[in-house]
């Protein structure tokens, strides 16, 4: 296996989580009373138990480097996020940055931010 690292980021609700997510087409892998892995081909998203969380301050954050930005957005859209500037769960359409990349955004039920990059 290859060195990887993967996000771990806050679920104030493991089952929350787990149904938002597996509705963008992520399966469990690992969950416990503390911790929950999912996973989604080779992607793989790690969350830590953070029941007290208060989303509205959140500053967590992370990268999803995906080899076809367009199919997962339509996979977001498909599950009914929101395209919207406020708000959570929401989304954000990919657009060209100036550094030449792609990046749109997915802001989950934790407001966690996740970037949408075209590898």
């Amino acid at each position: 296996m290859p060195d990887l690292a993967t996000p771990n980021l806050p679920s104030r609700n493991f089952d929350v989580t787990e149904k938002f997510y597996a509705a963008l087409g992520f399966e469990r892998h690992w969950r416990d009373d503390g911790w929950m892995i999912l996973g989604r081909g080779d992607l793989l998203i790690e969350f830590f138990a953070f029941p007290e969380l208060d989303p509205a301050t959140s500053s967590f954050s992370c990268c999803l480097r995906l080899d076809d930005l367009d199919a997962f957005y339509r996979t977001c859209r498909i599950a009914g996020l929101p395209e919207q500037d406020k708000g959570w769960p929401r989304l954000h359409p990919p657009r060209q940055e100036a550094w030449g990349g792609r990046v749109g955004a997915l802001i989950d039920p934790d407001c966690t931010l996740l970037r949408l990059i075209q590898n």
